[in-house]
């Protein structure tokens, strides 16, 4: 098997399945499992699944177990040489398997690729590209000097806005919407950290891949079409609060013994702030 395409889904069954079919539509001469974990489901997800794509295998928790530890399930029963991270809001286009193996197998030095992402209204999804949230980077990228000097390699550290889109390079972080590995990768540096819930995850594993001594590469050749939720819409408050604990999870594993005191506290004041701000604006949606 030349890859496994693990897909983790929770109400999302409509998405869910147009992400399949994409795959299957592919034109690959690769050959390729899907592996589909459903995070307790409550929408007929499973019921949909099982009678459209009955030849996939499927993993079906009795609770959301998060994206890291479901992730993590399919990855230890996967058969492939190459693991894909495929999101359920996702839309491959025929091209993308064939071009990104092709890749991997040119660049055996390359342990993690992701291609080009690109949002419903054409923009790119920054996150399919980025450096380090070091707290240099995170500070230009949350006080807006990044936006303002959008050419400056040293403002825009986080997102690499400087950057051409449409151009390879090697980069620090994938996203998990799309991130393709070896299996020789998962082995040297070990699966998601489940204490990452479902954000976070993708930037800690690249940490630890560029750490083992790995390249990890944006290669834009080809893309998908990445269905994020509106950012009008209302969070639920189990999502915000983990996407602010990742940050200071991220931080207190990888930076803080490399930082001061007074640095460490102005991070975690920083994540704490940002984290009420979001709650308050979160409020204020759901007023209107």
């Amino acid at each position: 098997m030349d890859v496994s395409i693990i897909i983790v889904n929770f109400n999302t069954k409509q998405l869910t399945l147009d992400a399949i079919r994409s795959v299957f539509q592919s034109k690959t001469r690769y050959s390729y499992e899907i592996l589909l974990v459903d995070n307790n489901s409550t929408d007929g997800s499973v019921q949909a699944f099982r009678k459209e794509f009955p030849q996939i295998t499927m993993i079906e928790n009795k609770e959301n177990v998060g994206f890291s530890k479901a992730n993590n399930q399919a990855i230890r029963i996967a058969k492939g040489n190459y693991i894909l991270l495929l999101n359920s809001d996702t839309i491959i286009q025929e091209d993308t398997l064939e071009v990104m193996l092709d890749f991997m197998e040119a660049h055996p030095r390359v342990g993690a690729s992701g291609c080009k992402v690109v949002l419903p209204d054409g923009t790119l999804d920054q996150a399919c590209r980025r450096g380090f949230p070091t707290p240099e980077a995170s500070f230009y990228y949350f006080s807006g000097l990044a936006k303002l000097f959008p050419t400056s390699p040293r403002f825009n550290q986080y997102h690499l806005g400087h950057l051409d889109p449409d151009k390879d390079y090697p980069v620090d972080c994938l996203v998990g919407a799309f991130m393709l590995l070896r299996r020789d990768v998962i082995e040297q540096v070990g699966l998601l950290d489940e204490e990452f819930f479902m954000y976070g995850e993708d930037i800690d594993w690249c940490y630890r891949i560029k750490k083992a001594g790995w390249d990890i590469y944006y290669y834009p050749y080809t893309s998908i079409i990445h269905y994020k939720g509106a950012s009008s819409r209302r969070k639920p408050m189990k999502i915000i609060y983990e996407f602010h604990r990742a940050m200071a999870l991220f931080h207190r594993k990888h930076f803080s013994k490399k930082y001061p005191f007074f640095i460490n506290g102005l991070v975690y004041t920083g994540i704490g702030l940002k984290f009420l701000l979001s709650v308050v604006l979160n409020l204020i949606k759901t007023k209107k």
